[in-house]
């Protein structure tokens, strides 16, 4: 399975997860790390440097990571979007300038298209603008919740509206354009050692040779299926950790746990087939409602999951040294819903899709 990770890096993650999760590990070794382990070239094509396989086999990487840290997967989810966007990228130009630091970890990448996939379900406006003068564009704008923007380098893609009429474009920018301004990082109720920050955009000013994607609307629904089913592989992997921990637990009066255990392991089986399958006959280019349904289960069975850990284990979970482990899970399962597109948004796309239909 091309999840499972190399046990030096797994001994390494859970040994700093807790720590990663209140901000006491430096953030940045992190992706480095993975990085090293070759975590971030699985699914990405050999000709361009990764080492093959498909988005479901870089869904799995993710979700292995987040059965020891969800901070650490979902920092591995933020910048492999963003090498996603690099291998679909007419601009091969920027591909090839980025995509070797990227893979190995040198550069960071954030996916900040959060606010163009609630603008494309018609949520929200757009954020950022893009106006052209001269051979340049001149970016302004808010992005206020942007993962893996480590301080030493990173490079974010951001969805700008061009003002003349013309279809929304995305833009790479990067740590060190003028204009580009980080706030510190955001005080999470945990996650802390996540480069998570704001960024605001005043006056930037970048060459076209930054454009990601000229149109938008068309280019995006293209790379939607990945950035939802790798971030699906978040639940995915902590509710796997969690149903093992509730498993793991002895005693006779738990085993009335056994069944609801087993059947939610075998929907979270369903779910994995679902994934595979509809990425790979690319149903969710079409059909993302499925795929919006599916993250919307998912969202749901990891706190089942997270509950029947708290049943099996009982008041240990509520004590500070060996329910450690518990409550970081159970504040990880609460942050699940609201990685955008929250469940919330995504009911609200579900629900206007069929009234469309």
């Amino acid at each position: 399975m091309t999840g499972i990770l190399p046990p030096d890096l797994a001994a390494w993650l859970a040994a700093q997860a807790e720590g990663i999760d209140a901000g006491e590990v430096p953030a940045a070794p992190i992706l480095p790390r993975l990085a090293d382990a070759g975590l971030v070239r699985i699914g990405v094509p050999a000709a361009l440097g990764g080492s093959g396989g498909t988005v479901m086999d870089a869904v799995e990487t993710i979700a292995a990571v987040a059965r020891e840290s969800l901070a650490a997967a979902f920092m591995l989810w933020s910048h492999r979007c963003f090498v996603e966007f690099m291998v679909h990228t007419p601009n091969a130009a920027l591909r090839d300038r980025l995509l070797p630091n990227l893979l190995a970890g040198r550069l960071a990448g954030a996916s900040g298209l959060s606010n163009v996939m609630k603008f494309l379900a018609g949520l929200e406006p757009l954020q950022v603008t893009a106006r052209p003068k001269g051979d340049a564009l001149v970016v302004d704008g808010v992005l206020p919740w942007v993962t893996n923007l480590r301080q030493g380098g990173f490079v974010v893609a951001a969805a700008a509206d061009p003002g003349d009429g013309g279809p929304a474009m995305i833009l790479a920018l990067a740590h060190d354009d003028p204009g580009v301004f980080r706030s510190a990082d955001l005080a999470l109720m945990g996650m802390r050692s996540s480069d998570t920050a704001s960024l605001r955009i005043e006056g930037a000013r970048i060459g076209r040779d930054r454009v990601i994607a000229a149109d938008a609307p068309q280019w995006l629904p293209g790379v939607r299926p990945a950035f939802l089913a790798m971030q699906c592989g978040l639940p995915l992997g902590l509710a796997q950790r969690a149903l093992d921990e509730a498993a793991g637990e002895g005693g006779a009066g738990r085993a009335v746990l056994a069944a609801p255990i087993a059947a939610l392991r075998a929907r979270l089986d369903q779910i994995a087939a679902a994934l595979e399958t509809g990425l790979a006959i690319g149903s969710f280019v079409t059909r993302p409602a499925a795929l919006f349904e599916l993250r919307i289960a998912l969202s749901d069975i990891v706190f089942q999951a997270v509950s029947l850990e708290l049943q099996a284990g009982g008041g240990r979970c509520y004590l500070q040294g060996p329910g450690g482990g518990f409550a970081r899970r159970w504040r990880e399962a609460a942050f699940v819903p609201v990685i955008t597109p929250s469940t919330v948004q995504l009911r609200t796309a579900l629900d206007a899709l069929g009234r469309a239909a």
